[in-house]
C-alpha cells in the first residue's frame, strides 16, 4: 500500500508521497511514488502513483519511451495512447491538463488489460491510480486524480486535495484545516502531518516521505524534499502535532457531571 496526496492552492500545488511498497509482511521495499516530467519549457507535470507496482512502473516506462521517441523526431507506433489522431495527445501535445490526464489513463488501462488474464488467474489485481498535477503555459495550474478505469476527476476550490492509496487516516487534518488560501509551505506542513499520522495508523505506509512545491505560473518545482526515517523534521512534526492534540483535550467542553459534581 502507499499514500499520496496533492493539494491545489491559489499559490500553486503541493505534492506529498510516501515510498513504501508492500507485497506481504516479509517483503517491504522502497520505491519513489513521485515523478516529475517537463517535456518542454511551456509545461510541467508531476505524477504520483499508487496500486500495483508493476502497472505503475510500466505506465511510467511507456510515458518516458513516448517522450524519448518524440524528442528523436520519430513517430509513435500505431495504437499507442499518445500517437495522435483518435488516441489523443500525449504530454508534449496536450493543450489542457485534462488531456494529459486522459493520456496517462489510456496507458494505465492498456497495461492493465495486457496482463488482466494472468493476474486474474493468480488472484491478483493490476489496478493502479495516479495523481497528476502541473501547468501548461496559458492555462491555470491544476490537479487531477486518474482512476484505474482511466477516467479522471479534477480538484476544485471546494475539494482542493486529492488522495490515492491508504487515504482514510490522513484525511481529517486536511478536511479540518486545509483550504486554497494556504501558503505552499503551510500546505506542505499539513500534507506531511497527513503522511505521518497515516504511518502511525498503518505500517504499510512509511518513509522516505517526499514533498514537492510547484508555484503557480512558474512551470518549475521550486522545492523538493526527501525525509528519511528518523530525520528530525519527521520527529519534531509528530511531537508538535501530538502535543497540540493533548492540549485540545483539556480545552474541550466539560460533561454536565463534571461541571456540577455531587
Amino acid at each position: 500500500m502507499t499514500y499520496c496526496v496533492g493539494f491545489l492552492l491559489k499559490a500553486g500545488i503541493v505534492f506529498a508521497s510516501d515510498s513504501r511498497t508492500n507485497a506481504g509482511v516479509d517483503y517491504i521495499s522502497t520505491y519513489s511514488k513521485m515523478h516529475v516530467f517537463q517535456p518542454a519549457e511551456d509545461r510541467l507535470f508531476v505524477l504520483m502513483a499508487a496500486g500495483n507496482l508493476a502497472t505503475t512502473q510500466a505506465v511510467l516506462n511507456r510515458i518516458r519511451r513516448d517522450l524519448e521517441v518524440r524528442r528523436d523526431g520519430e513517430r509513435l507506433p500505431a495504437g499507442t495512447p499518445g500517437a495522435g489522431g483518435a488516441e489523443g495527445p500525449d504530454l508534449l501535445d496536450a493543450r489542457y491538463l485534462f488531456e494529459a490526464a486522459d493520456y496517462v489513463g489510456r496507458h494505465s488501462v492498456a497495461v492493465q488489460q495486457a496482463y488482466a488474464a494472468s493476474l486474474q488467474q493468480a488472484g491478483a489485481s493490476g489496478e493502479a491510480s495516479f495523481i497528476l498535477g502541473g501547468q501548461i503555459a496559458g492555462q491555470p495550474h491544476g490537479l487531477c486524480l486518474i482512476y484505474p478505469q482511466g477516467n479522471a476527476v479534477m480538484a476544485t476550490q471546494d475539494t482542493p486535495f486529492l488522495q490515492i492509496g491508504e487515504s482514510k487516516y490522513g484525511k481529517p487534518p486536511l478536511d479540518y484545516i486545509g483550504h486554497t488560501d494556504l501558503s505552499l509551505e503551510d500546505a506542505a506542513r499539513l500534507c506531511l502531518v497527513s503522511q505521518i499520522i497515516t504511518r502511525r495508523s498503518n505500517l504499510t505506509v512509511g518513509p522516505p516521505f517526499e514533498i514537492a512545491l510547484v508555484p503557480a505560473n512558474e512551470l518549475r518545482v521550486s522545492r523538493r524534499l526527501k525525509l528519511t526515517k528518523g530525520m528530525p523534521e519527521i520527529n519534531r512534526t509528530m511531537e508538535v502535532w501530538s502535543r497540540a492534540m493533548q492540549e485540545v483535550i483539556g480545552r474541550l467542553p466539560r460533561f454536565p457531571w463534571e461541571e456540577d459534581p455531587l
